[in-house]
């Protein structure tokens, strides 16, 4: 994988285990909940990374991770080339505030004992930035920024939309003007019409303030439409990465096709005659996955070399773009 200096964050061999406990009074070890294992990838400045996956694959925790919300098990997290993970506590709060998060539910992420202008000002709160008078300014601006009436402050989130509720959400992680937000499946709770609303938003923000995005969703034709990168995971695993119009148009992960053969396309004929890839089985479980290549139970394309070895993510661009993947057999169709 290609190192560059502009980028923001880098994410190396990262591991998250959840270890199991069986027995009411004994609680004796049942082994682990590989979440996370052994990831790695980068978010250059200024771009959208997109994270897609089924649900469970590992994409929340791997937020989580970026947060320090929880310890993982091994691997490093450079913030602006420093490992956070070897940082004190105490300077964590700086990290804290130019990192932020959307959250995925609009109708759980926000008190309903809380005012809108209580909800977004608390970041400020916790941070100690400006005084009483200038921390309404600010926060009426960033509502307005988010598409909301400044006069609204004082309103409670129930009286609100999806929508609205979720740009409440996402003021409230605006409102320290961070560096990189991390947009966990921000729209998935909402209906189409209103994710159209919020993406758009969001780009603009982006535009507005030079935000970098982690864009975290299961919906590949909603990454597609953000994302300047797409990573790809399975079971805990990254197995393809490349930028989002290239993955989109020559796949090389089994996997990757058989995500993308499920997008519905907005044209009925289309539609009919297109081939749709069915993956066979189920997702494996992450306490016990698979040997050799955790994909290989499912693949139309396995053969025994995938049972037994761990394909390596190796670039299989031509060009400057980076076009990884983890497959034996990458790029044959299935």
């Amino acid at each position: 994988m290609v190192e560059q200096e502009n980028n923001l964050l880098e994410v190396k061999n990262l591991k998250k285990y959840f270890n199991l406990k069986t027995g009411f009074i004994i609680n004796k070890s049942a082994g682990s909940v590989k979440a996370v294992d052994d990831i790695s990838f980068f978010i250059k400045k200024g771009e959208t990374f997109g994270l897609v996956g089924e649900s469970g694959c590992g994409k929340s925790t791997v937020a989580r991770l970026l947060l320090r919300l929880l310890k993982p098990n091994a691997g490093e997290i450079y913030y602006k080339g420093i490992n956070i993970l070897k940082i004190k506590q105490s300077r964590m709060f700086k990290y804290r505030r130019e990192i932020q998060i959307i959250f995925q539910d609009p109708y759980a992420s926000l008190s309903p004992r809380m005012t809108i202008g209580d909800i977004v000002s608390e970041p400020l709160e916790i941070h100690k930035v400006a005084d009483k008078k200038s921390r309404i300014n600010k926060i009426k601006k960033t509502l307005k920024v988010v598409g909301l009436n400044p006069e609204h402050i004082n309103r409670y989130p129930h009286e609100f939309s999806g929508g609205q509720r979720q740009r409440v959400g996402i003021a409230r992680a605006l409102i320290l003007q961070p560096e990189l937000i991390i947009c966990d499946e921000p729209v998935s709770a909402l209906d189409v019409s209103v994710q159209a609303q919020i993406l758009n938003l969001m780009l603009d923000l982006q535009k507005e303030f030079n935000l970098t995005y982690l864009f975290i969703a299961h919906d590949l034709s909603v990454v597609k439409y953000v994302s300047n990168r797409i990573g790809v995971m399975y079971l805990g695993k990254i197995v393809e990465v490349a930028p989002s119009e290239e993955l989109y148009s020559k796949p090389l992960h089994p996997y990757t096709m058989g995500l993308l053969s499920a997008i519905p396309i907005p044209d009925p004929e289309l539609e009919r005659k297109r081939q749709r890839i069915i993956l066979p089985g189920d997702v494996p479980s992450p306490i016990n996955p698979p040997s050799g290549c955790r994909f290989h139970p499912r693949c139309p394309n396995a053969q025994e070399i995938c049972s037994k070895q761990e394909p390596e993510l190796k670039n299989y661009s031509k060009d400057d773009n980076e076009h990884l993947a983890a497959c034996f057999f990458a790029g044959k169709p299935i």
